[in-house]
C-alpha cells in the first residue's frame, strides 16, 4: 500500500490522498518520498494543470510521525531537495540537523516551488508537519470541521521547520497560536487569512475539484508565472530568509532537549502531545 495514492483526473486536475489514516496520516519519510513522487508525476505530465492535495480518514494530517511502529528517522533515504549527506550513521544534532534540512524544510521548498498551482485540501486535524504541507500550497480550502495547531512550543521548540507563521497570519497572532498552543478552527483561520475559503464537510470535494477545474482553465505559463511572481514576493518580504534563521533556532531547541532532558523533543511523544492538545 503507497503512503500517498495519485489519480488524474477530468478537467485538467491531479489529486494526491495522504494514505496512512489509521495513525492520522502522520508523515514518516516512506510518505514523504511517495508524496515527492506523485507531486512529480503531476508536474512532468502536460495533461495536469492544477494539483489537489488532501487527507484520507478523518484527518487531513496530525503532523510527522513521532511515534507509530513505520516511524523511520535513523533510515538513509535518497536526497532530492539537497545535497546534503546521509544523515543515518551521524551522531545526535547532526543527524537531525541534516535529515531534516532534507525530509522537511527542503521538500516543502521544493513542493512549493513546483511551477503548477496546488490547492490544500483540508478535514479535521491539521497538526504542525500537516501546516507545513498545506502552507506549501498555494490556495487552501478547508471543511467547517477543519482544526489548525502548532503545538511544539511544549517541546521547547520555536515551531515546526518551514516557519510561515508571521507570514499566514499576523505577527501577533502567530504569537498567540505559537505561545498557547491552542486549535485554531477553520472560521478563524479564514479571519486570519491563512486559509481561502470554508465549505461544509459533505461538499468539501466537490467545491475543492470545482475551484481547481476552473483554475485549469487558465493558460499553463500563464499560472506558472504567476505563481513564480507571488513567491517571489514572499520571498523578497523575507519569508525564506526568516525560515533559514527560525531553521537554525529549530536546531538549538532540539540540542538544548537532548542535553536536558531523555531525548531531542524535551521527553514528549505522539500520546503525551496528543493527550495535552487533545482539549485545546
Amino acid at each position: 500500500m503507497s503512503e500517498a495514492l495519485y489519480e488524474v483526473l477530468e478537467g485538467g486536475v491531479a489529486r494526491i490522498t495522504l494514505n496512512r489514516p489509521d495513525v492520522r496520516n502522520a508523515q514518516n519519510i516512506k510518505m514523504t518520498l511517495a508524496l515527492d513522487d506523485a507531486f512529480k508525476a503531476a508536474a512532468m505530465d502536460d495533461a495536469v494543470k492544477v494539483i489537489i492535495l488532501r487527507g484520507s480518514g478523518k484527518h487531513f494530517s496530525a503532523g510527522h510521525d513521532i511515534g507509530t511502529p513505520e516511524r523511520d528517522i535513523h533510515l538513509p533515504f535518497e536526497r532530492r531537495a539537497s545535497l546534503w549527506w546521509d544523515h543515518a550513521d551521524k551522531a545526535l544534532s547532526e543527524s537531525a540537523f541534516v535529515r531534516e534540512q532534507e525530509a522537511y524544510l527542503g521538500m516543502c521548498r521544493r513542493w512549493r516551488d513546483l511551477p503548477k498551482p496546488t490547492i490544500a485540501q483540508i478535514h479535521g486535524a491539521c497538526i504542525a508537519g500537516g501546516l507545513m504541507l498545506a502552507w506549501s500550497c498555494d490556495l487552501i480550502v478547508a471543511s467547517d470541521d477543519a482544526f489548525f495547531s502548532d503545538p511544539v512550543v511544549r517541546m521547547g521548540i520555536p515551531g515546526v521547520e518551514y516557519f510561515a507563521h508571521p507570514f499566514v497570519m499576523n505577527p501577533r497572532k502567530a504569537k498567540e497560536f505559537l505561545f498557547l498552543g491552542e486549535r485554531m478552527n477553520a472560521d478563524e483561520a479564514l479571519q486570519v487569512g491563512m486559509i481561502n475559503r470554508v465549505v461544509a464537510r459533505d461538499v468539501l470535494d466537490d467545491s475543492v475539484l470545482d475551484i481547481a477545474r476552473r483554475i485549469a482553465q487558465m493558460p499553463r505559463m500563464g499560472l506558472a508565472l504567476t505563481k513564480k511572481a507571488i513567491n517571489q514576493a514572499e520571498d523578497r518580504m523575507g519569508l525564506r530568509d526568516v525560515m533559514d534563521a527560525t531553521y537554525g533556532l529549530h536546531h538549538f531547541a532540539h540540542a538544548h532537549n537532548a542535553l536536558t532532558s531523555t531525548d531531542h523533543l524535551g521527553g514528549q511523544d505522539a500520546k503525551s502531545m496528543a493527550k495535552t492538545n487533545k482539549g485545546s
